[in-house]
């Protein structure tokens, strides 16, 4: 790789913005291109598949053979709430290739007994995200139940256009949050993104049932064609 595609993709990373190394089969003639510029970009349609998927993929154009290799920031689940379902999501998010971090203030549920094998945090949400903010690709599940831990986060990730936003609780529950989330200078726009009662409908009642739930939502919205087509 050349000096300075190497240099830009470093940048591109340390920044957790995704990028495609775009090579020429025949020349070996390379270019980086941003996610931020695959829009207008001749190749946006398999530059697209290649970011929706993670994985590589060969392109006829024109005559050339491309080989379009791209490279994500590692995604993260934020799980707001060190509660039993957070203790069953964590090693199956672990294991399906996820970064997972716990965030909870209640020092109490927040132990590194319960929590030994991921990244915990027993501190407020606001202070750990301020030191690592969210972006497009994190998702954020919370799992309190206490609005006074959840809110701020949903916001936070609404905000910065995370790629999954779930909440736990009823309908009834969800209904008077959004009534905060408006207050706080939500969009409907905003607010529909939000995944509650949170996880697929396979009518999970146990902890590791729902939390089964809220990972196949998660893979879902990563995996979705609508992501994909809405990155800019």
């Amino acid at each position: 790789m050349h000096p300075a595609i190497l240099q830009q993709l470093q940048a591109e990373r340390q920044a957790r913005r995704a990028a495609v190394l775009v090579t020429d089969l025949a020349t070996g003639l390379a270019e980086l291109v941003r996610d931020a510029d695959r829009a207008g970009h001749p190749l946006s349609e398999p530059l697209s598949k290649a970011l929706q998927s993670g994985a590589p993929v060969n392109v006829e154009q024109e005559g050339r053979s491309l080989f379009l290799n791209p490279y994500l920031p590692p995604l993260r689940i934020v799980v707001i709430g060190a509660v039993h379902i957070s203790q069953a999501l964590a090693p199956m998010a672990a294991l399906a290739g996820f970064s997972v971090e716990i965030i909870d203030p209640r020092t109490a549920f927040a132990t590194p007994d319960r929590f030994s094998t991921v990244r915990l945090y027993p501190d407020w949400p606001e202070a750990v995200l301020q030191e690592e903010p969210l972006d497009r690709y994190c998702a954020v599940a919370a799992l309190t139940h206490d609005p006074k831990i959840d809110d701020w986060p949903i916001e936070a990730a609404l905000r910065a256009e995370c790629f999954y936003v779930g909440a736990l609780g009823s309908r009834k529950t969800h209904g008077k949050r959004l009534e905060r989330l408006r207050s706080a200078g939500l969009t409907d726009d905003h607010l529909e993104r939000i995944r509650a009662p949170i996880g697929l409908p396979i009518r999970a009642s146990s902890p590791a049932e729902i939390a089964v739930a809220v990972l196949a939502e998660i893979i879902a919205a990563w995996r979705s064609p609508e992501r994909a087509g809405a990155s800019t």
